[in-house]
């Protein structure tokens, strides 16, 4: 700028001012660029005797950067005031300012005058009214724009299929992205950071395995979004053909890129990679050094987390609200009680990060699993906020797991009037009844289950072989292999049997007789998935199961059991922690 006023100096000596080129050019800079200043932009626009319509586009365009919808609205109203010509830039500025905001009311008096003033045909300015409306949570409005379009580009085609994903419409945004004719880059990312957001994550796959095939280099943001499916799948092998083709290519990696790595590495159970990767990133962001703390916190390896946690603070970096939440998650796993108080009490005083609920949360759950529920619930009743289901919930685990059912029936009731729509809650509740010997008022909460039209969600387990991700629900008859999948797990628990093994059916379903609940229990979707694990491997192989809900008791004791007798190594990702089964122990110590 200090170089720019001195040639404008120069330029006003000279008389070179008065050349609207120039002119503009200083415009141009001071207005639109980084290095300029717009205040003195405006200086120089206000004094020109008849701006062009460049000139004024420039300021409206600054404006609009700055995301000052009211300045760029005044300068247009000053524009048709002065009778200035419209080109084909002009809406487009005006339109990215409303959708910086946004301000959809007055998107639509500007599509107006758009039509009256007859650039409703030009596809730049169309593409722009696409992006407003999707922006603003009008993706019907956008659609309309786009199908007058008589001719759409490439942009146009992103820019609908951006807006619906946006919106969380992903199967319509799936739908156009197969109708479009010619697909870019930008097109592909989208679909498949839609999917991820929107919980496809399988479908983020395969739209990545067909991106590969088209032959269109993914972005750094294509495969950040690839190895968050990827991590949620539980699907390692997919995992690490992401990542060779990251090295392969040579493509720089960035801190997202990296704590994408280390994340999935670390939730699809490969931890020694997740630390590897750690270790040589180049640029240890704060979201890179979290994402290896909470690899450890679900692994169970607390104290090996605290030290990372130390050695973060020793290097400089300065955790956030998400760090704290990945420590003390880990404090709670392994039982560090004091640890964890310590490092709460320390979030506000040291670091200057207020506990919000989630760290509330992982407070309750840390002393509810040590035993210190009167600890615990004093906790909830002095919280600055109001407890939410989560903080609820966890106390009502810690309950069932300490066999203090009367507190668990007052929690569990608490629970079903905070969060009623959840069925899990309803479930949770009758369980504990049934356990204490009241059925009739387990029976009484089932059928208040049916008439609110809830339902429990439904267990779902998955397994990765070959580089395809098999999916399993309790009594699933969907697999191609069910006949299989079926007669081998029959064959794994008669040799339980024979072990002494025997089904826990005390607390199971009401309405079904004891050969039933040992049936149902035989049937959870992660003992499906371990039996398709036998058929589609060696014996001795490691076998890998992400489940998205907690693993019950029962199949805890029974997987321990066949790693002994299999002489198998499993792995268990639950909705909580892994679970690293090996010669009839498991990693968590019966306590997760």
């Amino acid at each position: 700028m200090e170089e720019l006023k001195q040639i404008h100096a120069h330029m006003f000596k000279t008389g070179l001012l008065l050349d609207n080129n120039l002119a503009s050019r200083l415009l141009t800079f001071c207005a639109t660029t980084d290095s300029g200043n717009l205040p003195y932009a405006r200086r120089v626009f206000d004094r020109i005797h008849s701006p062009n319509t460049f000139m004024w586009n420039i300021m409206i365009k600054g404006y609009s950067r700055i995301g000052d919808l009211e300045e760029a609205f005044y300068l247009y109203h000053q524009m048709l005031h002065n009778s200035v010509q419209h080109n084909a830039y002009t809406f487009p500025f005006l339109l990215k300012a409303c959708a910086n905001v946004p301000a959809l009311q007055e998107a639509r008096q500007l599509h107006a005058h758009i039509v009256k003033t007859g650039f409703s045909f030009d596809v730049y300015t169309a593409n722009s009214l696409i992006h407003v409306y999707a922006k603003s949570g009008s993706p019907l409005s956008a659609h309309c724009v786009f199908d007058r379009i008589q001719q759409p580009d490439t942009v146009s085609w992103n820019s609908i299929i951006d807006g619906y994903v946006k919106n969380g419409k992903i199967e319509t945004a799936c739908e156009l992205f197969r109708q479009m004719p010619e697909k870019n880059f930008i097109s592909w990312t989208s679909v498949i950071a839609g999917c991820v957001a929107n919980g496809q994550f399988k479908e983020a796959l395969k739209l990545f395995h067909e991106m590969q095939i088209s032959g269109v280099k993914p972005d750094n943001l294509a495969l950040t979004s690839t190895l968050s499916a990827c991590a949620y799948l539980g699907a390692l092998d997919q995992g690490r053909w992401v990542h060779t083709y990251i090295d392969k290519n040579q493509i720089q990696i960035d801190s997202v890129l990296e704590c994408s790595l280390v994340d999935m590495y670390a939730k699809s159970g490969d931890l020694e990679e997740a630390l590897r990767v750690f270790r040589i990133a180049k640029k240890r962001s704060v979201p890179v050094w979290t994402a290896m703390i909470t690899g450890f916190a679900i692994h169970g390896r607390g104290r090996e987390a605290l030290d990372l946690f130390m050695e973060m603070q020793i290097s400089g970096i300065k955790p956030n609200s998400v760090t704290f939440t990945g420590v003390l998650t880990a404090c709670s796993h392994a039982g560090l009680v004091e640890e964890g108080k310590l490092i709460f009490e320390s979030m506000e005083r040291n670091h200057s990060v207020i506990p919000s609920i989630e760290h509330y949360g992982c407070m309750v759950d840390l002393l509810g699993r040590a035993g210190r529920l009167k600890e615990a619930e004093e906790l909830i009743e002095n919280m600055p906020m109001n407890p939410n289901a989560a903080i609820w919930g966890a106390l009502l685990s810690a309950c069932c797991i300490h066999g203090e059912f009367e507190l668990a029936k007052r929690v569990g009731k608490i629970l079903i009037e905070v969060d009623g729509d959840h069925g899990g809650r309803y479930v949770h509740l009758a369980r504990i009844f049934a356990a204490t010997g009241q059925s009739d008022e387990a029976v009484k909460l089932r059928k208040l289950m049916k008439d609110v039209g809830v339902s429990k969600l439904p267990g779902c387990s998955s397994i990765e072989l070959n580089g395809v991700v098999h999916e399993f629900f309790a009594g699933d008859q969907s697999h191609p292999q069910r006949g299989e999948i079926h007669l081998m797990w029959k064959n794994i628990a008669e040799r339980l049997k024979q072990e002494g093994y025997v089904p826990a059916t005390g607390n199971l379903l009401l309405d079904l007789d004891e050969e039933e609940k040992e049936t149902a229990i035989q049937q959870h979707s992660e003992s499906l998935a371990i039996a398709f694990g036998f058929i589609g491997t060696e014996s001795g192989t490691m076998i890998r199961v992400i489940k998205n809900l907690r693993v019950c008791d029962d199949c805890h004791t029974a997987i321990k059991l066949i790693s002994k007798v299999y002489s198998r190594q499993i792995v268990v990702r639950d909705r909580i922690r892994f679970h690293i089964f090996k010669d009839g122990n498991c990693s968590c110590g019966n306590y997760w």
